[in-house]
């Protein structure tokens, strides 16, 4: 069975549009998918109601930004009313900060002698949700940086000047809107937060007393033995597994659309649980 429940279009910082990625995942064998663009169901909604939604057995999707201590954490929600009050005023309280988010960013820029920023963004991200990668986009346009890996290394990647988390809100909030929106919470890519193991763990208690009921155990291309080990944290801790590629973009070493179900060592999954949160 090929599933994805981890993928991004053009509504946030993805390369296809929803219409593109609802081909890709046909042609790649995907019976059960989801879009889960960044802070914005714009993807779902474009495209939810097509032929093609249905052959890949499309549902809700999104991954909402929030924090957790001084750590910014991704939540995916899926399954959910995607006009349900509570996920509208999240998805809009969001699309807030992250406004406010890219002027901090582009004020810190210009500090360090980059001008021009907010606006070259903006005009990048269009409609999309604006983003790091929309500025680092428009830094390599500019010749102010030669790649998107030198514009993160250098200003925008973590302890960066422009890395502003200060907006998100919390991820007892986040878990709150998607529950009562009746969809289930995911928490994303848990490694990639490099906390340590006690962190780690408290992170997972902290989601699952917000009321969360999913763990990604695959995100991607990742080692096995990060596999086993988000198996071994999803039992402890009794969270339902969940798997996504992350699909942004094609490039050689990125990972494919659709995660191979059969293949893993596990035989339960949240969308196998998602009536029971409708």
């Amino acid at each position: 069975m090929i599933v994805d429940f981890h993928t991004h279009s053009l509504a946030s910082d993805g390369a296809l549009s929803p219409e593109q990625l609802l081909v890709r995942a046909k042609e790649a064998g995907v019976t059960r998918f989801a879009i889960t663009d960044h802070d914005t169901t714009a993807g779902y909604d474009a495209v939810k109601d097509s032929k093609e939604a249905r052959e890949v057995g499309l549902i809700s999707g999104v991954e909402l930004s929030c924090k957790w201590a001084t750590t910014t954490i991704h939540v995916i929600g899926l399954g959910f009313d995607a006009s349900a009050p509570s996920m509208m005023a999240m998805v809009s309280q969001l699309t807030e900060a992250r406004q406010q988010r890219a002027e901090k960013i582009a004020s810190r820029l210009e500090k360090v002698g980059i001008s021009g920023a907010l606006h070259g963004a903006r005009n990048r991200a269009g409609d999309s949700q604006i983003g790091r990668p929309h500025f680092a986009g428009w830094m390599v346009d500019n010749g102010c940086v030669s790649s998107i890996t030198e514009a993160f290394d250098k200003y925008l990647g973590a302890g960066k000047p422009g890395d502003v988390k200060m907006f998100w809100p919390s991820i007892s909030d986040v878990v709150g809107a998607i529950t009562e929106s009746q969809g289930a919470a995911v928490l994303a890519h848990p490694l990639k937060y490099k906390l340590t193991g006690m962190k780690l763990r408290a992170l997972v208690n902290d989601f699952k007393a917000a009321g969360g009921v999913g763990l990604e155990i695959l995100n991607g291309r990742q080692p096995p033995v990060d596999l086993k080990r988000l198996v071994q944290l999803a039992d402890a801790a009794e969270l339902i597994p969940s798997v996504g590629s992350d699909f942004h973009r094609d490039f050689e070493y990125g990972p494919k659309l659709g995660v191979d179900a059969d293949r893993l060592p596990v035989n339960h999954y949240i969308w196998d649980a998602l009536e029971s949160f409708q």
